[in-house]
């Protein structure tokens, strides 16, 4: 998709591009090797393809989500405990103390696409609870 948007976003400056990788991508996981690898790659692309467009003004960066309560997450947590249950064991390796929403990470994803960070360009945002930080 980058390769295809690019020669349009450098005819107007300032244009944005924020790819979705993973917490896997910075720290790795336990059991999902090459799920990390592919996240890992988003993770460094991004920041290659940002020193490449930052003389067009186009800027390049990449969030890296935890753990996020979406479908995909409600039908992982089908295992036999109650909903409630797997969402507050799920959330105890957090340092928050739970997991994200999707509203959290849109928000940083239209942030990052603003005029307000105008300045930011190869930056990886965790928006992970903290996760990464432990």
């Amino acid at each position: 998709m980058c390769r295809d948007a690019i020669p349009e976003l450098k005819k107007r400056q300032g244009s944005s591009i924020v790819n979705v990788s993973s917490d896997a991508g910075v720290n790795g996981n336990y059991l999902c090797t090459a799920y990390c690898a592919s996240k890992g790659a988003v993770t460094v692309f991004t920041k290659a393809l940002a020193l490449e467009l930052a003389p067009y003004g186009v800027r390049a960066n990449c969030i890296c989500p935890g753990d996020i309560a979406t479908p995909l997450t409600e039908k992982q947590l089908a295992t036999g405990v109650t909903r409630e249950e797997g969402f507050r064991e799920l959330g105890s390796i957090y340092p928050m103390g739970r997991i994200g929403t999707a509203d959290e990470v849109a928000n940083v994803i239209v942030f990052l696409a603003s005029k307000e960070a105008g300045f930011v360009t190869g930056a990886v945002w965790g928006v992970d609870g903290g996760i990464t930080a432990s």
